[in-house]
């Protein structure tokens, strides 16, 4: 899978939530903080989510389920706003820095052609709701997962193409940091090095270095270690393969070593850990 896809199936937990919201004229609600990602999308009417004003085909995306209100400001009897409103909820244990560089709020204002592929997914989802047929249970939380893909991946396109943009949004899509990125996702077995790497993207060693450290925010070993144990950690919650085939499949020459990597990371034996995550234990 892709950067985006990765950092996503790391953090999801449980299936998302969707409800289709009528807020009534000059209503105000207070929205406590969530352990996930919360949005918005305005179907009909005007809001306000954390002081910024929504219109139809707005939406709004807070990911990282921070405390808001909610309010129409309208008085007139007739200015009820519907709002889709969705709850995704994510591992907070050890959020990619993906989206730990996301602001508190993403405002996504319709743009006609600006975001095709978000103004489809919404469609989807609003006529997904509005019809009430058959299979919904099945199809709607796989519409609101390419609706959050979506979201995130607007405000991405959105802020790499300012001109100062820095960090993620241009990481992705950097010709040598994105393909480094894009080896270390598919391939995180294999044994890289700063060099290796660098050659692989097609640099030198240090100015590889410096280019990776900038956009991504961590050296470039230090990213590869975290996204080998995040992988090995999520084959602990969902395989019951050997820790030899975990230590393997995540670049550690034995499980001898996987297991005290393992435990200077996350502070539990991979055992311990597997077995945390299988019986619901925090």
């Amino acid at each position: 899978m892709d950067v985006l896809s990765d950092a996503i199936s790391a953090m999801r937990v449980g299936r998302p939530s969707l409800t289709l919201v009528a807020v009534e004229p000059s209503w105000r609600g207070d929205v406590e903080p969530f352990d996930g990602a919360r949005f918005y999308v305005v179907a009909a009417g005007s809001i306000r989510v954390a002081g910024s004003a929504l219109v139809a085909g707005d939406a709004v995306l807070l990911p990282h389920g921070t405390a808001h209100t909610l309010e129409n400001v309208v008085h007139a009897s007739d200015g009820t706003a519907h709002v889709l409103s969705g709850a995704y909820r994510l591992d907070r244990a050890r959020p990619h820095p993906m989206f730990q560089s996301l602001p508190e709020i993403v405002s996504l204002p319709a743009h006609p052609g600006r975001h095709p592929g978000l103004q489809a997914s919404i469609d989807l989802v609003r006529a997904e709701i509005a019809g009430d047929t058959y299979g919904t249970d099945l199809v709607l939380p796989a519409l609101l997962d390419v609706l959050f893909v979506h979201l995130i991946r607007a405000y991405l396109i959105d802020r790499a193409s300012s001109p100062a943009a820095t960090g993620w949004c241009v990481a992705l899509d950097d010709a040598v940091v994105g393909r480094s990125l894009r080896a270390v996702h598919e391939r995180p077995a294999d044994p890289w090095t700063v060099e290796s790497l660098g050659a692989h993207a097609g640099l030198s060693r240090a100015a590889f270095a410096r280019r990776f450290t900038a956009l991504v925010g961590q050296p470039p070993l230090t990213y590869l270690t975290w996204w080998r144990l995040t992988t090995a950690a999520h084959l602990l919650e969902t395989t019951d393969v050997p820790l030899s085939v975990i230590a393997q499949r995540t670049g550690y020459g034995s499980a001898y070593a996987f297991a005290n990597a393992f435990k200077r990371e996350y502070g539990v034996s991979a055992g311990r850990y597997r077995q945390q995550r299988h019986t619901g234990a925090p």
